[in-house]
């Protein structure tokens, strides 16, 4: 049989035509789009998905109701010298720390180039002094900042969920070594099995280190991992310590957190 010697530039081809039907650009990554609608501006990559949306007239609110538990982690870092993100999506949650917490540096990664070039459209504030978004993959982003995070917020979704090299144990080993030596992280679970997460996270964080919260409106949970001590106070002086301008703005979410905190520290 002839060797047909255009084989693999035919290949290519098709695989290129293919991405692009997909919605895929020559890197291979997922282009998102924006769509308008109802007074929302929605981050999707396929139509029945929505990754990120925000209020067109208020682009700094937490619309979705995990966004506003993972901030709950001010509880235990109520005012963060370096706040780290695993994932920019839509934005919602950088543009509330950088508005709500003027004295944080921020620093986001974001591995998908086609989110980032859709910062704009959400409103999500140019770099500056006090704001970084880094185009990297996520996991070797953590590895390279050791003892750098005072709150490290993980929310690093692909079209299939949470990337792989965002669930393993070496992951959330490197996620516990960012942090200083009393910093928290949060990370939002909607996956299908949360407890395989929630495993190595008490496996690098220790068993009584770890908190995991359902939501009481979705199919997600957000787990918290910390290190060092609780602090010995009641739940109302957890909640007071929290800036008045983000304190106001999550009245729904941490005093409710604050006692599962002290329940948590009272059982452990």
């Amino acid at each position: 049989m002839a060797e047909d010697r255009d084989a693999p530039v035919k290949r290519n081809a098709f695989a290129r035509l293919l991405d692009r039907l997909r919605g895929r650009g020559p890197d291979g990554l997922r282009r998102p789009y924006v769509r308008r609608h109802d007074g929302f501006v929605s981050l999707q990559f396929v139509r029945a998905q929505t990754q990120s949306r925000m209020v067109a007239g208020d682009p700094e609110r937490l619309l979705i109701d995990y966004t506003r538990t993972m901030f709950a982690a001010l509880l235990w870092q109520p005012a963060p010298h370096l706040l780290g993100m695993v994932g920019l999506g839509g934005g919602s949650q950088v543009k509330f720390a950088h508005t709500h917490l003027p004295a944080t540096r921020i620093e986001v990664v974001e591995n998908n180039p086609h989110v980032v070039a859709l910062r704009q459209a959400f409103g999500v504030p140019d770099d500056d002094a006090r704001l970084a978004v880094v185009i990297d993959d996520g996991a070797r982003f953590v590895a390279a900042r050791p003892g750098a995070f005072d709150v490290l917020l993980v929310d690093g979704y692909d079209e299939h969920g949470i990337p792989a090299v965002l669930s393993t144990q070496a992951f959330y080993d490197n996620c516990r070594d960012a942090l200083t030596a009393d910093g928290v992280m949060a990370c939002n679970l909607y996956v299908r099995d949360p407890e395989a997460h929630v495993a190595k996270l008490r496996q690098a964080f220790g068993e009584t280190h770890v908190l995991v919260v359902d939501e009481p409106k979705m199919s997600n949970r957000v787990a918290f991992a910390w290190r060092g001590t609780l602090p010995a106070l009641d739940a109302d002086a957890l909640v007071a310590r929290v800036p008045d301008a983000v304190r106001t703005r999550l009245t729904d979410v941490l005093p409710r957190l604050a006692v599962r905190l002290v329940r948590h520290r009272t059982l452990t």
